[in-house]
Formats: C-alpha cells, structure tokens, sequence
C-alpha cells in the first residue's frame, strides 16, 4: 500500500475525530451516551497539529473538550466510547464521563470539568519535570475563555518566574458559552501574556491542520531544545453550541455566516476526494467501538469507591 503524504495522514486523523463526533450526534438523541458533550467539532485540526510531535512520553493537559485531544494524543477509542456509555470498560472506568477523559498510557493527562483547573496542574507538572530533569515536554490546551480566570494568570506569572518547561495553548474559538471575545475581554490575549515576559505566537489558520502541525512542532522542539515557558494562540471555529449536539444560532449571538465562511476554507468539509477515500474504514472502526460500549457492563457497587485518593 503507498505510504500516505503528511497531508493524508494528518488529514485522516483529523476526519476519524469528525467522523466519531458526528456518530455522537447521531445517537444523542436515544439516551445511550449517560453525559454531556461538548464537541471539537470544527477545531479538529487544531488537536491533531498539537498533537502531532508529541511523543507519549510528553503530557498533554486539555479541557473538557477533550475528545479531539484524548484521540489525537492516541487514546483507545473503545475506552472513549464505553466512558460516554458509562460502562465500565471506559477510560475512568464509566465515572468520568465526556468531560473525564484520562489516557495515562499515551501520556493525556486525565481532563476536569471546572474551567482554567488543567492550566494549574499543567505548570504543577512542568515544575516537576524541572526539578527531576525530566526530558518530556508538558503542553496545555485552553479555551479563550480560560484566560479569564483568576489561576490562569496565576500560572502565567509562576512559569515565567521560574522558566518552566511548559506550552500554552490558547484555542480560540472567540466564544465561551455564549459570550463572544469582544464582550468578555478589554484586553488582548498575547499582549497580557507578554507583559509576564513568556514568549508568544499567534496562528490564524487553525483549519489548515498541516499549518499547525508543522509550527507546533518546530515550538515543541525548540523547547525540547531550551525548556522554557512559551505561549500559542491558535484560532479555530467551534461549528456546533457550546454544549450538546445541536447548531448555535437561535440565540443571535452568533453570525452564522462568520462560521460559513471557516467551513469554506476547512478540508473536512471541502476534500471530498479524501474524505471518500478514508471514510468508510473509519466508519467500521466506529461502529467497532459503539458495538463494545454496548457490550460493556456498567458499574456496579464493588466499583463504587475504587480508584478514590
């Protein structure tokens, strides 16, 4: 079989990520999944280009929009599935939910429902690594809206202060739940970064999943290189509400123009040659998962209080 390009095999695992929130939707409406869910749809290629340099020695720390994160990182798509079902054969064992992923084997570390909670645990984690001499590179993937709490400011000002190994990633989908970037913030969010005296980068194209993984990776092995704190603000869109499988425009906060206009310059809706040629193998690995949540069991009492510290 001829070896897939970049382009390809980026591209397909930014696919696999849509693919498998559309199945999502597809069976919200029936009960089965026992969670919230808040989809990456439209921010897959942000995931993946984070993603793609990572080795699963490095830790990654995401949000509770983390199924694109959880996958892209490498964890089991089975176990993510049996966790939405809430059975026990799910990655926190059926407890966690959407919002709980954890794939410790792959190095993605487990997500929290409380905004800005993984930013703090993230610089926690670069501390260690400095303290030990630890070679693996920490990153942490936030919403713009986390920019707005209190630990994450908190984190910024002790990173820079002690020159932790660590990567900011600001996803920015201009939006938290229903509140756009201009009625939030009276600041902007690289220059605040800036005036800690982290460094900073800005992507515009968080579409283009090529695009990010190609300057992630050059970020990520500079800081293999010179561990340090460094800041990217990637832009993307969030095509679906903030929670839940349905659209986002019947409150009138949102243009939907504005979100066709990054649907035309997105390749999971443009390429459909590639989306044919990958699609239905990905669609079998889905129903392959979907097929074992079912047939998962779901806890019981003797479950109850493990994995508690």
């Amino acid at each position: 079989m001829k070896e897939l390009s970049k382009y390809q095999s980026l591209f397909k695992k930014a696919l696999r990520i849509r693919l498998v929130e559309e199945d999502i939707i597809s069976r919200y409406h029936t009960d089965k999944i026992q969670s919230p869910v808040h989809l990456s749809i439209g921010q897959e290629a942000v995931a993946v280009g984070v993603c793609h340099a990572l080795t699963t020695d490095d830790l990654l720390f995401s949000t509770y929009r983390s199924h694109a994160f959880y996958l892209a990182k490498g964890g089991d798509l089975n176990a993510m599935m049996a966790e939405l079902y809430g059975r026990v054969d799910g990655c926190c064992k059926g407890k966690g939910g959407s919002m709980h992923l954890a794939a410790p084997d792959v190095g993605f570390v487990g997500t929290s429902a409380v905004v800005a909670s993984s930013i703090s645990n993230a610089v926690g984690s670069a501390l260690a690594a400095k303290l030990l001499n630890k070679e693996h590179v920490n990153v942490v993937v936030f919403g713009d809206g986390a920019t707005e709490e209190g630990s994450y400011h908190e984190s910024l000002n002790y990173a820079s202060l002690h020159k932790l190994p660590l990567i900011f990633v600001c996803e920015n989908n201009q939006y938290a739940v229903h509140s756009s970037l201009e009625d939030r913030q009276s600041y902007n969010i690289l220059e605040h970064v800036s005036s800690y005296g982290i460094e900073t980068h800005k992507l515009l194209n968080g579409y283009d999943v090529v695009a990010v993984a190609d300057y992630m990776e050059e970020l990520i092995n500079s800081v293999r290189e010179k561990p340090r704190p460094v800041f990217i603000e990637i832009h993307t869109c969030r095509y679906k509400e903030h929670v839940g499988p349905g659209e986002d425009f019947v409150g009138g906060y949102r243009a939907e123009q504005a979100v066709n206009d990054w649907k035309a310059k997105d390749p999971l809706e443009t390429d459909q040659k590639s989306i044919q040629q990958f699609k239905k193998g990905l669609l079998a690995e889905i129903e392959e998962s979907v097929l074992f949540a079912e047939s998962s069991p779901y806890p019981d009492q003797q479950h109850l209080l493990e994995d508690i510290f």
